[in-house]
């Protein structure tokens, strides 16, 4: 019915008016309608409404303004695009800046930024890896025979791997894991790569990093993707053998995070023979491997002040391969990680000299070096610290888990306490998900996907969660983990922990600067193109971008509302059984973040960068996404296992209410011209009524805590791929075998406590009443034998390890001290003199 204009003035009809045309719009916003039917929809609603001819006249001049493109550009884009590069609204952004945007690639964390994921891709087409048949009998040859090999206790007593240990991770070439066949190495996949640091770090952390570090970020690594051939043929090779023990020195005292601070430097001159050499001065720090290694792969500024090479005078961060025999080179320091052994080290170079084709990639990559650093850091984040704390988190849930079956206060396993249940399922939940990152990460670093943002999120996540959970487990164990010792599992883990937190980038500056700073403009689907099309002064490049960005904004928008409202029931995500309801979850936190980091960068521009506590809850939001999609595509890859439920779900639950936390101080804190009175009251009050996720509730840590304490498959399974040794005299063995006794022995002192229950035995603990309890038919005699058998292994396994003073001082080399330096003195003499 075509109703006259001032049919508006009627409340009731108006009303309605209004009404439809709001459903209208938001069905065109949600499925993101182009702007051809919104120009019909809108004439359909002015026809409708009678609308008079000045209106007609008005919308007629908007709508071929908006839908010619040429006229756009010169009446509203052209003009818009001035006006924000006069007002420097967008960031600017630094050559280094830009190397590390750019570095990479975008994978399915842009399906997460865009707002609109899409579940086919993200749990269906990405790859989900295996090991191939060769990879498996490395880890369960070699890798397992240097396992056996190793003590840690031993490691950090000697400062050092055994001579022997260094000659078998040479020999069965686990220096050249990344290295391709073609030059002798083993040319393993990613995930092979990261199941042999996660077993090792199972093991013995420095052995760990011994072996990963060589295999990460380094020579081997810049050689295969940028070196000359001459050099692939004769340092790959050599590297592989382990002939050559690599380094690779990137920081210094005054550049760690700010890598561009690099003060390093090199000159090129022309020798007396006439060829071309570079000058090196540089003094480095936190160098792993550096007082041992024979080829030191470094990074330095390049000064070129007689143009030798054609290219300008300042050519920028350079990486050459520096044999560290060269004149001028100075190793043999060590730095002392908070005591963990492995090699850590400060080098030095005064004025050496080595030819111009030492640069990698030889003369012609002079100045590329940072482009080179990012884009190999870009897919090394994503293996080896989060194969590390995987490992670590497997050791963590066997020995806690047992820990809690064995040990016994009030006649009870501590395990059996709710103060225990609660730990022990962080530990158990998060065990599921870092394995679930770890998995799907690797597949899509093994189908060619380098993304930086994903590695960052890994990195970050990974280390935080292995640093919680090692301060679990050391609570778990009291007493056993405070005692250093051959018995003591954790206390080297608990040690090293702040470790992993710093290197390959900190995680204060991961979390607030690359996995959103960076990562909303390198994720976004169209911020970076409007960035580089304003600084190029291409309107039509950012007409194109401007626009679209625009219905994203419209179309996310309009999703996170109807998502809200539907607490996602309006998504279609294609998926069914028990990850349906966390994939609607996932695609109505997806809007909501998509459309508070628009609403943030709009409002905030460059600004945004600097607002870290606001880039830090939006990077914690894009993290839990991502690690929620590793987790749905496990629990998809391995056939959604109904026993495996209760971890699936605590993780997700987890996961959604880390995201609430979130969202509730963003909208907490977030400053938006006109909406900030909003975000904090109807929005904030809202999203704590309407929550994506409570935390995951007792009964549900509970049922993953029992899971723990049960000895069989599953158990297995949540930590496969670590190192459990099967000689009972080693700590992990003995605690093993003491797990699986008293799992046995719990069932039968149950029928003892019904016994007594039932006033067949008298008030006692059940295994004070063993006997009569065989004398009385209610357990064998045989299963008697069993109880005694698991009491003695009981004892053993909580026991800890204590030492005579001189060797005390022997595993410490520490001098005689305190009343024994005294001779004869009497203990108060000595403590007044200390």
């Amino acid at each position: 019915m075509n109703l006259p204009f001032y049919h508006f003035l009627d409340p009731v009809g108006a009303g309605w008016i209004v009404l439809g045309v709001l459903v209208v719009a938001l069905a065109l916003a949600f499925t993101g309608a182009p702007l051809g039917l919104w120009t019909l929809a809108a004439a359909m609603v002015l026809y409708g409404v009678g609308a008079p001819l000045w209106l007609w006249v008005v919308f007629g001049v908007l709508a071929v303004v908006f839908n010619l493109k040429l006229l756009r550009r010169t009446l509203v884009s052209g003009p818009l695009m001035a006006f924000m590069r006069a007002s420097g609204f967008l960031p600017k952004i630094s050559d280094t800046e830009r190397t590390a945007i750019e570095a990479g690639t975008v994978w399915v964390e842009g399906e997460l930024f865009a707002g609109k994921p899409n579940f086919n891709r993200l749990l269906r087409e990405t790859n989900y890896p295996s090991l191939t048949d060769e990879e498996r009998a490395f880890l369960e040859g070699p890798v397992e025979e240097l396992c056996r090999m190793v003590n840690d206790w031993e490691v950090w007593r000697r400062r050092d791997l055994s001579p022997e240990v260094w000659q078998f991770i040479r020999e069965k070439g686990f220096l050249g894991i990344i290295i391709p066949k073609e030059y002798g190495g083993l040319g393993f996949s990613s995930l092979a790569n990261s199941a042999v640091v996660q077993k090792l770090s199972s093991r013995c952390g420095p052995l760990a990093t011994t072996v990963m570090v060589p295999n990460s970020l380094g020579p081997a690594e810049l050689l295969i993707h940028y070196g000359t051939q001459e050099q692939r043929d004769y340092y790959l090779p050599r590297l592989a053998r382990g002939e050559e023990i690599p380094a690779f020195a990137l920081t210094e005292p005054g550049a760690g995070s700010d890598a561009g601070a690099i003060q390093a430097s090199g000159v090129v001159f022309r020798g007396e023979d006439g060829k071309l050499y570079i000058r090196l001065n540089f003094q480095k720090r936190y160098i792993t491997l550096a007082a041992i290694a024979t080829v030191l792969g470094l990074a330095f500024k390049l000064r070129d002040p007689d143009n030798l090479l054609g290219k300008g005078e300042d050519l920028g961060i350079t990486c050459a391969l520096i044999p560290t025999s060269t004149p001028g080179v100075k190793l043999g320091m060590r730095h002392d990680p908070l005591g963990v052994p492995f090699y850590n080290c400060p080098v030095e170079g005064h004025d050496v000299v080595v030819p111009i084709d030492a640069i990698i990639g030889g003369p012609e990559w002079a100045g590329k070096g940072w482009r080179m650093l990012m884009e190999s850091l870009a897919a090394g984040r994503g293996i080896s610290l989060p194969a590390s704390s995987a490992g670590g988190l497997k050791l963590i849930y066997r020995v806690a888990s047992a820990h809690a079956r064995v040990r016994r206060q009030f006649g009870l396993p501590i395990g059996m306490f709710e103060g225990i249940e609660e730990p022990l399922a962080r530990i158990g939940g998060f065990n599921y998900l870092v394995e679930a990152g770890r998995v799907y990460t690797c597949g899509g670093l093994d189908r060619g996907a380098k993304p930086a943002v994903v590695s960052a999120i890994m990195k970050y996540n990974t280390t935080e969660l292995g640093r919680q959970a090692i301060n679990d487990g050391m609570d778990i164990l009291g007493g056993n983990g405070i005692s250093r010792g051959p018995r003591n599992l954790l206390a080297h883990g608990y040690i090293a922990a702040p470790i992993g937190i710093t290197v390959e980038g900190a995680n204060i500056l991961t979390r607030t600067l690359m996995i959103f700073g960076q990562g909303a403009i390198r994720c976004h689907p169209y911020a970076y193109k409007e960035i580089s099309a304003l600084e190029r002064g291409d309107v039509q490049a950012f007409d194109d971008a401007f626009w679209k960005h625009v219905g994203l904004v419209v179309r996310n928008g309009a999703r996170a509302l109807l998502l809200s409202l539907s607490r996602g029931r309006l998504a279609r995500t294609g998926v069914s059984g028990p990850a349906a309801r966390y994939a609607r979850k996932l695609a109505w936190a997806s809007a909501s973040f998509a459309f508070l980091a628009d609403l943030a960068m709009a409002a905030l521009g460059g600004n945004l960068k600097r607002k870290e506590k606001l880039t830090g809850r939006f990077a914690d939001i894009f993290s839990w996404m991502y690690l929620a999609t590793a987790t749905m595509r496990r629990f998809e890859a391995e056939g959604r296992r109904e026993e495996d439920r209760p971890f699936f779900d605590w993780a997700m639950q987890y996961a959604f209410h880390r995201m609430q936390q979130a969202f509730d101080g963003l909208f907490d804190n977030l400053r938006i011209p006109g909406l900030t009175w909003f975000l904090r009251g109807p929005a904030a009050w809202w999203s704590r009524l309407n929550r994506l996720s409570a935390p995951p509730s007792d009964r549900l840590g509970h049922r993953v805590a029992q899971l723990m304490l049960t000895p069989g498959e599953q158990r297995e399974r949540m930590t496969a791929g670590m190192y459990v040794p099967s000689d009972p005299n080693e700590a992990l063995g003995r605690l093993e075998r003491a797990f699986r006794l008293a799992y046995q022995e719990d069932e039968l002192l149950r029928k003892i406590y019904a016994a007594v229950k039932r006033g067949e035995l008298p008030r006692a603990r059940p295994e004070q009443l063993v006997r009569q309890a065989v004398e009385k038919g209610i357990i064998t005699a045989e299963e008697a034998g069993l109880i005694q058998e698991a009491e003695a292994a009981r004892w053993d396994a909580i026991q800890v390890d204590a030492f005579t003073l001189e060797e005390y001082r022997r595993y410490y080399n520490a001098p005689p001290a305190g009343i024994e330096a005294a001779g004869d003195g009497s203990r108060e003499a000595v403590a007044t003199e200390s």
